[in-house]
């Protein structure tokens, strides 16, 4: 398991490059953590260092966010937290996006567990106490150097 740790917001960008560092292709990843824990900050942080020229917003109600990165092509940016039924995720079409060689973000994946890639990277952001934050994951992954 691989640990960063992140002290304050001004850590973010930092932290995000250092997991970029981790991977040598696009892949999903699934970003675990409770509420207000920092995924979407984490995720926006993330996205600038991939050189995203979208503004990053969490996809609450949308559930899918789409953006153009000058280096990557299309990202994909999920939140599942609002999801009542799997099914919705179906008719979403989620196989378009999964599956595709491109960067795909999931907040809430422990609601759609069973639809994750077996590549998947799983990702946890634990709220250590005020702005601290751990970030964990394993690299271990099918996309992962």
């Amino acid at each position: 398991m691989i640990i960063i740790e992140i002290n304050n917001i001004k850590d973010l960008q930092e932290a995000a490059k250092k997991f970029l560092g981790y991977f040598s292709e696009p892949g999903v990843f699934a970003f675990y953590g409770e509420m207000g824990a920092g995924k979407t900050s984490f995720i926006q942080s993330v996205c600038k260092e991939l050189n995203v020229l979208d503004v990053v917003t969490s996809p609450t109600f949308s559930l899918v966010n789409e953006y153009k990165s000058s280096q990557h092509g299309m990202l994909y940016h999920f939140d599942f937290y609002r999801i009542q039924t799997v099914r919705e995720v179906f008719d979403l079409g989620y196989e378009e996006y999964f599956f595709q060689d491109q960067y795909c973000f999931i907040e809430w994946p422990e609601k759609i567990e069973s639809l994750l890639p077996k590549s998947a990277i799983k990702v946890y952001l634990e709220v250590i106490s005020q702005g601290e934050r751990r970030l964990s994951f394993s690299a271990s992954g099918g996309k992962a150097i």
